[in-house]
């Protein structure tokens, strides 16, 4: 059998998976190899054998690095032994702690751990506290347990702080110089309320665009971006740190910025009748939304005003309003940026791109950081009016770069795998909608089936569904263009503040405008490229091509964890928040459907839990993936995406970040399921079909107490309720073990 290299990647139920660094199939580790390594370990493995779906198991054969981050967890004393129980359940195994290597934590705190000696198959990993977080409950525990599980760095290096206290508070003379002055041309920041670092600033006048004539028939669009670049240099201490992070991390109520807070909401940030460095996109556009010229340069502006989403809105939806009086003299000016975003818009819908409306939310926190309320994000035109804008000065930044063949990271979307489409194309044709996607899909086809569903009461789903069969983006060096908003070529200009990638443009840009070429190996080496002859020439193509690729893989993988990082502080919040509503009932909607059961999102508290298969009742459900739905074989009762439930909320696992429903059955039953003979099934009847159902489930149950009944002869079932049950009560046991054990400290 073969042997391969790859990352251990734990999973809470004892077993975990190695990722391979070929990138081919994962191999699962059983129970009894996961002893020996804990999650994010580097391991050789030989692959033993293969499941009867083809997919490997191995056996661990060398670990080649053991991961050298601390561990998150609660500190815990029990029967005498002090152990600490990871705050992340994939690393699976409690980690000892001799008596004197606590640092005088105190039972049930939140601490880091260091490990001394490694796990192996007959023992236990042994470690020594490092840090103190403090309590459980204490404010913004969270995100300091996030950042920590998550490697976020969120403390710059020294070297770091002490350039950063170097640069000046305002931008001086020897600044100004080769840059164009554009202090006297109204540009305005438009973010939200709660923004605090300005990346962007616009403006927007009817011009003349080709032809002849005086008239206008288009307009200039200036986009002003904070020019960071000019502070943050290759190879210094800023720039490691800016690297290293990659991008920002948003959490409610705190950031872990990229760039330290002189930079990010002070010398870069646009803030208002603060005169800032810039780099500006100066766009020609049509009256059909087509740029039909643009140019990049360096300059100095000035905003004239901060604005909000909010008021923007306000202003366009009343131009006579207490909003547009207060900000009479910029009044004209949004009204222009208006004008163009509509035809940017009419560009958009002729291109074909996707523009699903799908619902964010945004969770309210009090001084304590607990969740006062989670409110829908809802989207305007102020807010679809700089996302055009923004989006127009990324299409020239990436046809600049293409034009002049530099290498940059590219911002890459692309299509859907051919499983992902099968499975999409399977999903349509089950709704008999008489549309689908072809075998090479384009944007607009999605678009078109997004455009013919928005009023159905299954819209949220079939957008989820189009949405999820795409790839995820990535930056890469390696140009394919951007599926999603229907673009040959598409990078990042607009974010330099918190985006690495984005700084790395700007980069690019400069160098082709002083017509040099911008080396990344510059990042890390200070050193110039030493000119090169013949093989030289070609080892140095490709070692400066292997470096754009390791950056662009770097920043995609960041994004992500920062990501990861948010949602799980999200979930974290949302849990602790439906403790307190333990036993209460909500209307819900089904959002997905799973083997397992049916997540269900609440429609007014936008929080979403599990509904186990277990409470469905005392049959077999068979899951349709093509429906996305779940089938009753006795009942014919089908649960399906979309369909409106009530539950209860029963138990909330603030460890594992779930929260799990019972279904109320004299609540709403879903809508537009049928029966097994393919006849409608009303909600009486199917209120009637589960009600039989747990009568023969209670009648069973007074026979043997805890059975469920057996399936009928000659009956396959997809899911089987003992055994779910049987592995969902292992898991129960696990943290109510958890629990006991921080009673008992």
């Amino acid at each position: 059998m073969s042997e391969v290299d790859g990352t251990v990647q734990g999973h809470r139920d004892g077993h975990g998976f190695v990722q391979r660094d070929d990138a081919e199939a994962d191999v699962y580790l059983s129970p009894q190899e996961m002893r020996a390594v804990l999650h994010r370990d580097r391991v050789r493995v030989r692959i033993i054998r293969y499941d009867r779906k083809g997919r490997p198991e191995g056996r661990v054969l060398e670990i080649l690095e053991r991961r050298k981050s601390p561990i998150i967890g609660r500190l815990l004393h029990e029967a005498g032994v002090w152990l600490v129980a990871p705050e992340d359940n994939r690393y699976g195994q409690d980690i000892l702690i001799p008596k004197n290597a606590t640092a005088d934590a105190e039972v049930g705190q939140v601490v880091a751990v260091e490990l001394t000696e490694p796990p192996s198959l007959y023992s236990q990993p042994v470690g020594r506290v490092t840090e103190v977080l403090g309590e459980i409950d204490d404010p913004g525990m969270e995100i300091e347990i996030a950042v920590r599980k998550y490697e976020v760095p969120h403390r710059f290096s020294p070297e770091t702080m002490a350039q950063t206290a170097k640069l000046p508070d305002k931008i001086r003379a020897a600044d100004r110089k080769q840059r164009i002055d554009l202090t006297d041309v109204p540009l305005v920041t438009i973010d939200g309320e709660d923004a605090r670092d300005f990346d962007d600033a616009v403006y927007c006048e009817p011009a003349r665009v080709g032809g002849r004539g005086k008239a206008p028939n288009g307009w200039r669009l200036v986009v002003a971006i904070a020019d960071v670049s000019h502070y943050v240099k290759p190879g210094e201490p800023l720039d490691d740190d800016a690297y290293e992070r990659a991008t920002s991390v948003y959490f409610p109520r705190r950031v872990i910025p990229m760039l330290p807070e002189k930079l990010s909401n002070g010398l870069c940030s646009l803030n208002p009748y603060e005169d800032r460095l810039s780099m500006v996109c100066d766009m020609l556009i049509n009256e059909g939304g087509e740029i039909h010229a643009y140019q990049f340069y360096p300059a100095v502006i000035c905003s004239h005003a901060r604005f909000t989403y909010t008021e923007v809105a306000a202003i366009l939806a009343n131009t006579r309003g207490p909003e547009a009086q207060r900000r009479a003299e910029l009044v004209p000016h949004l009204l222009h940026l208006h004008e163009v975003f509509r035809a940017l818009l009419k560009a958009r819908n002729a291109r074909g791109a996707v523009d699903f409306e799908t619902t964010e939310t945004k969770i309210v926190c009090d001084e304590n950081g607990r969740i006062e309320k989670i409110v829908p994000h809802v989207r305007n035109d102020a807010h679809r009016l700089i996302e055009e804008a923004m989006l127009a000065a990324n299409v020239c930044s990436a046809e600049f770069i293409a034009h002049a063949k530099q290498a940059a990271l590219y911002r890459v979307h692309e299509g859907p795998t051919p499983e992902k489409k099968t499975i999409l194309q399977n999903y349509l044709r089950s709704l008999g909608l008489g549309l689908s996607i072809s075998d090479e899909p384009k944007p607009a086809e999605f678009q078109a089936i997004a455009a013919a569903t928005k009023d159905r009461p299954d819209a949220q789903q079939i957008h989820t569904m189009l949405l999820r069969s795409m790839q995820q983006a990535i930056y890469t060096p390696a140009n394919s263009g951007h599926f999603g908003l229907a673009y040959e070529a598409y990078t990042h200009f607009t974010s330099p503040i918190r985006r690495y990638p984005d700084l790395l443009v700007h980069r690019v840009i400069k160098a082709i405008l002083a017509g040099k070429r911008y080396h990344l190996h510059l990042a890390q080496t200070a050193e110039p490229p030493k000119p090169a002859r013949g093989g030289k020439a070609a080892q140095a193509s490709r070692e400066e091509a292997e470096a754009w690729e390791g950056a662009g893989a770097h920043c995609s993988a960041n994004e992500r964890r920062a990501d990861e990082a948010s949602r799980d502080v999200e979930a974290w919040l949302k849990c602790k928040y439906m403790r307190e509503h333990l036993g209460e009932e909500y209307g819900g909607t089904v959002s997905a459907v799973t083997t397992f059961g049916l997540f269900v999102q609440l429609d007014e508290l936008y929080v979403e839990g599990l509904v186990h298969i277990t409470e469905l009742g005392g049959e077999y459900f068979r899951f349709d993936e093509a429906r996305q739905e779940l089938r009753g074989e006795r009942t014919g009762v089908r649960y399906a995406t979309g369909a409106r439930v009530r539950v209860q909320v029963s138990r909330v696992d603030l460890d594992g970040r779930k929260i799990d429903f019972r279904l109320v059955r004299d609540g709403i039953a879903p809508r537009g399921h049928r029966a097994a003979d393919g006849k409608s099934t009303s909600a009486v009847e199917t209120l009637k079909g589960l009600q039989e159902a747990d009568r023969a489930v209670k009648k069973g149950a007074r026979a043997k107490k805890g059975a469920t009944p057996a399936a009928p002869k000659g009956r396959a079932s997809a899911v089987q309720p003992d055994k779910v049950a049987a592995a969902r009560r292992a898991q129960e046991v696990r943290a109510e073990r958890k629990g006991k054990r921080t009673r008992r400290g």
